[in-house]
């Protein structure tokens, strides 16, 4: 941002040096990059961060200098005079939707003659780097540049009708810029029309065929209010950056639109002969200026920087910048700072201007340095478990494509939560979403290895979801374990490729997780999740508590990311899994004598789930020693599960009666309480 130091001193009273003035505003954060000499004035180059639209104006950089040095804006003095009647406005400017004009003005100034523009004005827009044009076209730039409002001059005699309408473009419209480039438009983009067709890209830059001549005698003057978003996503997708759009995109100041209007009007009545005339104010979306509570400034300057900035200093600052004491706890921020909400805000306006340099040096306190973070140490055992078990861990996006709605059973949702964290201003084309999954930057990793020939391929991520609450609440962040794997296991020295992965695969890294945290073992249950197979799917339980999913991704998602391999995907909820104490490790010797063990084999039905068959196979007797899945066997609508049943005692060796007791209980528990006997 380029400012003229001489045009600074044309509005505030201003005894410091250019030099000295670079230093001053550079101590309050507006860091001056360079001081050029410009004929004889001086342009200091001033590097502002995206949230100080209020300083791209010689308005706005004055304002900082009046706080440094307690003076008063020297503003030049305009008539004012009230706006046409609502009634009769609207048969001359129509804003058809309001969601992305705020608010318009139109001043129309009757018998302009265009020429160029007087030595004075010239050479100030040629100071801060703009070349001059006419003197009408000069004025709004300068203005512009003088409080920071962009504004455009239509030649009036040009519009159909007369008429301004604001509204959406139609998708496929076309117009003809300033620069004779042409445009295609779609429904997103607010523009400026006369009766017939768009003159104006809203924000950005005015129609050639509505511009400035030589010939024009009328001008009609819009000063203007756009929606940041809209400016923003309209100029990437045309591809035009104008001093417009660089400061409707963040953000102008609604309340400055009518002395911007007043000033410009003004000065081309004086410049290029122009006579007043209708003045139009339309102004539907009123914008509320934010209230910011803070009890005690002054003490919670003290408690966050440790400055000690008495009550009435703070008062003074605030005031100086516009931020008005309305109430022993509320301060009004003015409609140009976008970037004052929260009393921390207040706390940053005077420290910078009381002095960062002011903040001693002193070391934090040291409670807890050096230690470990809470379950830091578990994490780190789990990594190591993971890069054993030939993982590789991946890092993706926290925001995705809103496409990816509804595809996904969100484990995170598991309490209830339903809405979507959306993002006004994405990072990235499209992604609007904060993921509420981490499945999808997994899928777009593997995807992208498969790609460059890599079929084997295992990855996990540990990272947060985020989960809305909806009413305005605070979203959740809950963290996930989320892997992925799929193709072959390989022997180190063989080329081809040995057994396939499969479901059993993806529920091992499930139970060497909850083993590698020694938390309890893990229940798998059949599940219905959207993004899983049915049938090679199921929801992990721990005593009780829902973990999460884990199975074969479905056809649909696997043919979306053209995956010609099966892939199994699994998402646990981290701070379930945490939140359950570590269980001691127990150990004991191994067995002196010997164990029995016997095969059984049901038939069941396709819905008869192992765990089932394995929580009715129970027995009281010290010699029992569990069950284990042998495997199962499916042909048509048949199906047979086999399991194994084991039996020893740690004092002596069990006899065949002996076992065949206790074996004929556990099958009778099997049958009373599932209704299914063992195959003869």
């Amino acid at each position: 941002m380029n400012i003229s130091y001489n045009w600074l001193k044309d509005l505030i009273d201003l005894d410091l040096s250019p030099d000295e003035t670079a230093k001053a505003l550079t101590r309050v954060g507006l860091a001056v990059e360079g001081v050029h000499p410009q004929g004889d004035d001086f342009v200091l180059d001033i590097d502002l961060t995206s949230n100080r639209p209020d300083c791209l104006s010689h308005r706005g950089v004055a304002r900082e200098l009046g706080v440094s040095l307690d003076r008063e804006l020297k503003l030049a003095p305009v008539e004012t005079e009230l706006p046409m009647p609502a009634v009769l406005a609207g048969e001359t400017v129509q804003i058809l939707d309001p969601d992305l004009c705020h608010r318009f003005t139109a001043r129309i100034i009757r018998g302009v003659k265009i020429g160029p523009s007087p030595q004075w004005l010239v050479d100030r827009l040629e100071a801060i780097g703009e070349r001059s044009i006419n003197n009408v076209a000069d004025i709004t730039n300068y203005v512009m540049h003088e409080l920071g409002q962009p504004m455009h001059a239509f030649d009036h005699d040009k519009l159909a009708e007369k008429r301004i309408v604001v509204r959406r473009a139609k998708d496929g419209e076309k117009i003809t810029s300033l620069d004779e480039a042409e445009h295609e438009l779609n429904s997103s983009m607010v523009v400026v029309c006369d009766a017939e067709r768009p003159q104006g890209i809203g924000g950005i830059i005015g129609g050639w065929d509505s511009r400035i001549t030589d010939d024009t005698t009328n001008v009609l003057l819009e000063v203007a209010y756009f929606d940041r978003s809209s400016v923003r996503q309209t100029g990437r997708k045309l591809g035009i950056t104008t001093e417009a759009g660089y400061r409707f995109e963040r953000g102008a100041d609604v309340d400055n639109i009518k002395r911007a209007s007043d000033r410009a009007t003004q000065l081309i009545c004086e410049l290029a002969g122009g006579e007043k005339g209708e003045f139009i104010d339309i102004y539907p979306k009123h914008v509320e200026k934010p209230t910011v509570h803070s009890a005690d400034i002054s003490a919670a300057t003290k408690r966050l920087t440790g400055l000690d900035v008495k009550a009435d200093e703070c008062d003074r600052i605030l005031h100086r910048l516009g931020i008005e004491k309305v109430s022993d706890r509320e301060y009004s921020s003015p409609t140009w700072r976008h970037d004052i909400a929260i009393e921390e805000d207040l706390v940053e306006e005077v420290a910078r201007h009381f002095g960062f340099e002011n903040i001693a040096t002193e070391l934090p306190p040291a409670f807890g340095a050096g230690e470990y973070l809470r379950d830091e140490e578990r994490m780190r055992r789990v990594r190591q478990t993971l890069a054993g078990l030939g993982f590789s861990e991946a890092m993706s996006y926290s925001f995705i494509d809103e496409t990816n709605d509804g595809k996904f059973a969100l484990a995170a949702q598991a309490s209830g939560e339903t809405s979507f964290v959306s993002l006004k201003h994405a990072v990235i084309e499209g992604s609007t979403r904060m993921r509420p999954t981490i499945i999808p930057g997994l899928l777009d990793a593997l995807r992208l290895n498969m790609n460059f020939q890599r079929r084997n391929l295992k990855l996990y991520e540990i990272g947060k979801a985020f989960i809305g609450f909806g009413d305005g609440q605070l979203p959740s962040e809950p963290r996930l374990f989320t892997f992925a794997l799929t193709g072959s296991e390989r022997h180190s020295s063989i080329a081809s490729d040995q057994r396939g992965l499969d479901f059993y695969d993806a529920k091992a890294v499930v139970e060497a997780l909850a083993e590698e945290l020694a938390i309890p073992i893990p229940e798998f249950r059949s599940s219905i999740a959207k993004h899983l197979t049915p049938g090679r799917s199921a929801d992990v339980y721990i005593c009780g508590h829902f973990a999460g999913t884990v199975g074969r991704l479905s056809d649909g998602l696997a043919a979306e990311h053209k995956f010609r391999r099966d892939v199994f995907v699994g998402e646990l909820l981290l701070d379930v899994l945490l939140a359950f104490e570590q269980v001691p490790s127990v150990y004991q010797p191994l067995p002196r004598f010997p164990g029995v063990s016997r095969d059984v084999t049901f038939s069941v039905g396709r819905d008869m789930e192992y765990m089932r068959i394995a929580a009715a196979a129970v027995s009281l007797d010290e010699s029992f020693q569990g069950v284990e899945l042998v495997g199962t066997y499916q042909k048509d609508d048949q199906r047979t599960v086999t399991i194994r049943l084991n039996y020893r005692r740690d004092d002596r060796t069990l006899t065949e009666d002996e076992v065949q007791v206790v074996h004929d209980s556990v099958l009778a528990n099997v049958k009373e309480t599932l209704g299914l006997s063992p195959q003869a």
